[in-house]
């Protein structure tokens, strides 16, 4: 696997509407405009996924646009029975009537009669507000989180696909970030706390092609009193140029090669391995929760697993150092999508 990391700023996209420079990034150096895409809007895919972790519960909120299809999901996650609830408002033919934002950097909103989500982004701090009547048992579910982003690294992706030359992901994953506020369910708050709490930001812009199966693996936490973090992933794309694994510790980036996702056959909620090409990510996973989705709408079928649970092993910076990680809660996903 080699690990191309770009340094040099400059449009993503070629005047062919493929890319200037496949590989990975510290940080957002290159610049992705829309009209650059050649493909068709009904192929162009962005998002905005953040997921909030805490020891017990979670909260994960999607803002899309699929060209044909907007998705605007909010997720509620109680491990200690556990359970997740998850409400989604389907949009037809978004096309960039969103207008989310060229950057990570960028706000973005969604409203209609049934669900506000406000993504304010300012100096250091991301602000994420919610309200979405009726979200299940015809009860409310609110947010107000706030999410620190101190200068660090991040993992920036440019990802070709070798047989579209129009098609192409461009991601950047935000670890590390450490949580405040609070979710609102059913009489009860949901609290987050910065020591020990953390939200990652999933961003993703592109073109993507018809049939895709993806494996993602993501996690924070605190080890040895300073902010850890892991990004993992494979499955679609020509991945030549870099990979997206990654491990994050005190606000810089450690770039791994290879990792496989080893997956029992018969049940996701049978205990996992992780293993790396180059010894530096030997984890143990088991499982708590399988948020699983299967959806079959003519020419949009997803099947997905997002697996939640405790992972276990060992972890190693550039240096050598080996980080001993214990049960620290974090999620690996199968998706199987044609959209």
């Amino acid at each position: 696997m080699s690990n191309h990391e770009v340094t040099a700023s400059h449009p993503l996209l070629n005047k062919d509407g493929g890319l200037n420079e496949p590989g990975w990034s510290r940080k957002p150096v290159q610049i992705y405009d829309r009209n650059a895409i050649k493909a068709s809007k009904l192929r162009i895919k962005e998002w905005d996924y953040y997921i909030i972790l805490a020891k017990d519960f979670g909260v994960a909120l999607t803002v899309s646009d699929d060209g044909y299809i907007g998705l605007q999901s909010v997720t509620l996650f109680d491990f200690t029975k556990p359970k997740e609830t998850t409400q989604t408002v389907l949009n037809a033919l978004p096309m960039g009537k969103l207008r989310l934002p060229s950057t990570s950097q960028g706000n973005v909103s969604y409203h209609d009669k049934r669900l506000d989500i406000d993504y304010i982004v300012t100096p250091g701090q991301r602000h994420i507000t919610c309200a979405f009547k009726n979200f299940a048992d015809e009860k409310a579910f609110a947010c107000d989180i706030t999410l620190q982003q101190p200068e660090m690294d991040t993992m920036v992706i440019a990802t070709p696909w070798s047989d579209n030359k129009k098609a192409f992901y461009y991601n950047q994953k935000i670890n590390c970030m450490r949580a405040s506020g609070k979710a609102s369910f059913d009489g009860k708050d949901y609290v987050f706390n910065p020591e020990t709490d953390f939200g990652t930001l999933d961003w993703g812009r592109g073109v993507w092609t018809y049939d895709n199966t993806w494996y993602w693996g993501s996690g924070n936490g605190v080890i040895e009193g300073k902010p850890f973090g892991f990004n993992i992933g494979y499955g679609f794309g020509n991945t030549a140029a870099a990979s997206e694994n990654i491990l994050f510790y005190d606000g810089v980036a450690h770039k791994l090669d290879d990792v496989i996702f080893n997956i029992p056959d018969d049940s996701y909620m049978k205990p996992w391995t992780f293993t790396s090409s180059d010894g530096r990510f030997e984890m143990d996973f088991v499982p708590v929760l399988d948020r699983a989705a299967k959806i079959s709408l003519g020419v949009i079928v997803t099947d997905q697993h997002q697996v939640f649970g405790k992972m276990s092993g060992k972890a190693m910076l550039d240096d050598g150092k080996v980080l001993e990680i214990k049960d620290l809660l974090c999620f690996a996903e199968d998706v199987h999508n044609k959209y």
